[in-house]
């Protein structure tokens, strides 16, 4: 209908004008009691579980896809496909793969025996297999920044993920009673006792037996052990590590109750001001032979500087702080290390007063590396802002900048890595773009790790050359 001359169309006015009181109070619901909660958790458990058993197998299980000899000569064996072929036929003993003509599909752990025959085989000149310095420990990478939705998740599944495919043993602690680690690695946790909850209760209830010791002596009275540190000394960290679907990535997982802990250790703090909390988690750790038996240790932490971040950052060589390039996430990250500063630096503060007192050398918190990497980047909008960033924080930045990509966000959906995702589901040019995302990061944070291995290999020959 024409509008009349002279007249004026009523301008639309935004949602929030004109909302009638009685009809929004008509759409409430009764008022909420906490039983109603319970209800919403229960829910929300069973939509959950069906969706991290997106990426699982029919009969429940999670497993890691096979891989095409394209990307066992593209990503994992630098060596060409003829070759590789040729080397099968020679090699009757040498996993075959499946499949027909000279497209074959390999498992992992069928991938690892030709990475071992081609180091001892293949040309001197290539990098077939991992370099770890020999007699040299893990290194520890926590993952950590106390502002959520940074990416810290994402970010250690694929390292963890980067690093087998790179021939790499690894474990993966989760420490986010979230257990969205967990999840991705397809772990089942029961309770708090098959968490890193007993590997701290286990360290406190250590030190506790060595201060009854010292009180019985002086004639004062002992502290008492309750049920969970009777429980605890009979736990040994091993035993808290489950197998995954990769075959060289263990894990000790998550799950709700883990968040408990961080009202129960300033509780075990109070009882005895003499344990050092932070030191729990490397203590069980090395007790526990991990140290040993792992190239790599990967932390996640919870979006918070609590106790369980507080021993991932003390217990780290080299820390990783994942933030996207916005204002607030670079806000917050820089108030984080800050927040690192202050906790720190107060407890080397408290710790040394008593050890000058005491006439014993000072101590203090020391980090291989540190890195703060750019996620979810979008390099139309957010390159001027990155810059800023990268300027500010300067050597403690990675170069490289993860970018968004659509199969980042598929492999998502699927509760998977893109590195679990078969390529053959994506065109092949968004797969390698994908992959790229995550392939340089690991590059980048490789270089890390190696150069910290070289030096401290360079530094224990020396020391061996003083004696």
């Amino acid at each position: 209908m024409a509008q009349k001359p002279g007249s004026q169309s009523k301008p639309d006015l935004p949602p929030y004008f004109n909302i009638d009181p009685k009809q929004a109070a008509e759409k409430l619901s009764d008022p909420i009691d906490t039983a109603r909660f319970a209800k919403a958790a229960a829910f929300a458990t069973r939509g959950r579980d069906d969706l991290a058993r997106r990426g699982y197998a029919p009969d429940g299980e999670k497993r890691l896809r096979k891989f095409s000899t394209w990307e066992v000569c593209k990503y994992l064996i630098p060596v060409n496909p003829a070759h590789l072929r040729r080397v099968l036929r020679q090699n009757p003993d040498l996993p075959q793969g499946d499949g027909e003509g000279g497209s074959k599909w390999f498992t992992l752990d069928e991938i690892l025996i030709l990475r071992d025959h081609f180091a001892a085989e293949g040309a001197k000149d290539r990098e077939y297999r991992a370099w770890r310095p020999e007699g040299l420990p893990a290194k520890v990478v926590a993952v950590a920044n106390f502002k959520g939705g940074v990416g810290k998740t994402s970010t250690s599944a694929h390292l963890a993920m980067s690093a087998a495919l790179d021939g790499y043993k690894v474990l993966v602690i989760d420490l986010d009673s979230q257990g969205s680690m967990t999840s991705i690695m397809g772990g089942k946790v029961e309770d708090e006792w098959q968490t890193v909850f007993p590997m701290l209760a286990r360290d406190y209830a250590l030190h506790l037996q060595e201060e009854n010791r010292i009180r019985e002596a002086g004639g004062q009275p002992t502290i008492p052990f309750d049920e969970t540190l009777t429980e605890a000394l009979t736990v040994s960290p091993r035993n808290l590590v489950q197998k995954t679907h990769w075959p060289n990535i263990d894990l000790i997982g998550a799950q709700l109750n883990l968040y408990w802990a961080e009202f129960q250790v300033p509780v075990w703090r109070m009882q005895a001001r003499g344990w050092p909390l932070w030191d729990a988690l490397l203590n069980a750790l090395d007790e526990g032979g991990m140290l040993d038996d792992y190239d790599i240790i990967l932390l996640d932490t919870p979006p918070a500087l609590g106790y369980l971040t507080i021993n991932a950052l003390s217990a780290a060589d080299i820390l990783l702080v994942p933030l996207g390039a916005s204002f607030l996430e670079f806000d917050s990250t820089g108030r984080f290390f800050d927040m690192i500063y202050s906790t720190f630096a107060s407890i080397e503060e408290g710790e040394n007063r008593a050890r000058r007192q005491g006439g014993l050398p000072e101590m203090r918190f020391e980090w291989d590396a540190v890195r703060a990497l750019i996620t979810r980047f979008d390099a139309g909008q957010q390159t001027d802002l990155a810059n800023v960033i990268q300027a500010y924080f300067g050597d403690f930045m990675t170069t490289y900048r993860q970018e968004v990509t659509a199969m980042v966000g598929q492999a998502g959906e699927q509760v998977s890595g893109i590195y679990e995702t078969d390529y053959r589901d994506f065109n092949r040019d968004t797969y390698v773009r994908g992959r790229e995302t995550f392939d340089r990061t690991w590059a980048e944070v490789k270089e890390v790790i190696l150069g910290t291995w070289w030096r401290d290999a360079q530094m224990a020959e020396a020391e061996k050359e003083a004696v």
